[in-house]
């Protein structure tokens, strides 16, 4: 998998492209089943962050100009036929900064931003809750076994568990120094997806609406951080760009 782009299922005629970003310490591994969950004329195309997979010999972000530059870079290379972003807790706020940026770019702007299992940018909460760059290696580690973000098998490993800490730091930086900019919105069709469990706050959903200028929709999912794992290897369904349903604002529930 050579390059920041992977394509787990090539589909050179597709009319339409998903553009995917990954969750802070993340790669694209998780999200490749999606690939089958689309239908034929989606092509799924990943960005893979610095540090890890196929870009393992690129050193990481270590500023957030670093981290959405690099994708914002990537975009640029696929935007030429119609694409959605979409975006898993730290991916949704580098997919939203993305999408304000493109137009700065003289990218075209996307036809729809999926944010996921992640509070609104102008409104960050607690940055001294776990995950921080303040925590010990120990805390990280929990914190990812908790909401499901590495395999149980990872903790009788000294060694991938290093390695999970280590890009979890990594990004945790880059995604630190993150301040939004305030005024900016997006003007296209914005969906949020949470979970039920997963600390769902409702003034979120407002904060978010409030982010674009365009439709927007809330869909609460089953499971916490990354939903249940039935839900998450068909999330591209729950996805109403991809999938339009009948218009409205309010929150609505799927199983």
């Amino acid at each position: 998998m050579p390059g920041p782009l992977f394509r787990p299922l090539p589909r050179p005629q597709a009319e339409r492209t998903l553009f995917c970003l990954s969750f802070c310490g993340g790669g694209t591994a998780p999200f490749r089943a999606w690939a089958d969950a689309l239908p034929e004329d989606t092509e799924l195309v990943l960005y893979c962050y610095p540090g890890r997979e196929g870009c393992y010999s690129v050193p990481f972000a270590r500023t957030w100009e670093q981290l959405v530059g690099g994708a914002l870079a990537a975009l640029a290379g696929i935007a030429a036929r119609p694409y959605v972003l979409a975006g898993h807790s730290m991916g949704a706020w580098v997919a939203f900064d993305l999408a304000v940026r493109a137009a700065r770019a003289g990218i075209a702007p996307p036809r729809g931003l999926v944010v996921s299992a992640a509070g609104p940018p102008d409104h960050p909460g607690d940055r001294d809750e776990p995950p921080h760059t303040r925590n010990t290696d120990e805390e990280l580690l929990d914190w990812m076994f908790t909401v499901g973000q590495v395999a149980d098998a990872v903790r009788d490993e000294p060694e991938l568990r290093r390695m999970a800490v280590e890009v979890l730091r990594a990004d945790l930086q880059a995604v630190e120094a993150y301040r939004y900019r305030p005024g900016e919105l997006v003007g296209v069709p914005l969906q949020l997806l949470r979970g039920e469990d997963d600390d769902v706050d409702e003034e979120d959903l407002e904060r978010w609406r409030r982010l674009t200028t365009g439709p927007f929709e809330a869909t609460l999912l089953p499971g916490g951080h990354f939903y249940t794992p039935e839900v998450w290897s068909r999330l591209p369904g729950h996805m109403s760009v991809l999938h339009p349903v009948k218009p409205g604002g309010a929150p609505s529930r799927s199983s």
